[in-house]
């Protein structure tokens, strides 16, 4: 069995204690099965409902204040095809599948580990079959550990908020700074306040678990109150 990732453990370990045969199910391709109803498909749909579902109940508390668009975008990143393969090959899903028999006629184990859709598909059905094994409170924490890294991503590189700030003052000749008021926590699980500010005067705060992110957080506090402003 492969090593996973720090975050993808508590993942790994509900797969590892599903019911034999919804873990099959789990790992089981439309073309291996005479019927779609026994392969992955529909524990797919429901994990892509709770795999959104636990992502945006941990992001709004953490970007408190932010819009519904926003945190549309962010999440829309954090839990994308590209995403979900991520964490499907740090929860070893591809040599969980070259270890199956697959059945004559039948898509190859290896034509489906190299499809980023096949295994974003699987890592989404691999969650739907943990919800129904365990329950949401269960795998929540869960989901959420496994995509930590895809969520931060999102948060630093799906919109630069510190650059459109920097350009929507600029037109106003003015300028921001910013400063960290406090970090909290344990190194592993470190976060920051950032504030921005113009003149000394604060026109945003935010929190992250990095300073960078939350520097970003408190430039996206700032757009919304320029923009509640002007309003």
């Amino acid at each position: 069995m492969p090593v996973e990732a720090g975050r993808t453990v508590a993942l790994a370990e509900l797969l590892d204690a599903l019911p034999p045969d919804l873990a099959r199910q789990a790992l089981t391709h439309a073309s291996w099965v005479g019927s779609r109803a026994d392969s992955y498909e529909r524990l797919a749909f429901l994990g892509d409902v709770v795999l959104s579902l636990a992502i945006s109940t941990d992001l709004v508390p953490r970007l408190e204040g932010t819009g519904a668009g926003r945190l549309t975008k962010v999440r829309a990143q954090a839990v994308a095809q590209a995403a979900c393969a991520e964490v499907a090959r740090e929860l070893g899903l591809p040599e969980r599948l070259s270890s199956i028999d697959v059945v004559a006629g039948g898509q190859s184990a290896q034509t489906l580990i190299a499809s980023e859709r096949v295994l974003a598909s699987i890592c989404e059905s691999v969650i739907g079959a943990a919800y129904l094994a365990n329950g949401y409170d269960a795998v929540a924490p869960a989901i959420v550990a496994a995509f930590s890294e895809q969520v931060e991503d999102a948060l630093l590189n799906s919109v630069d908020f510190k650059s459109s700030l920097q350009e929507r003052l600029a037109r106003r000749a003015e300028l921001v700074a910013y400063r960290i008021e406090s970090e909290q926590g344990p190194p592993h699980q470190r976060s920051f306040v950032a504030i921005a500010e113009v003149d000394g005067s604060e026109i945003g705060r935010g929190e992250g678990r990095s300073k960078k992110v939350a520097e970003q957080a408190a430039a996206a506090r700032a757009l919304d109150y320029l923009d509640k402003r002007r309003s």
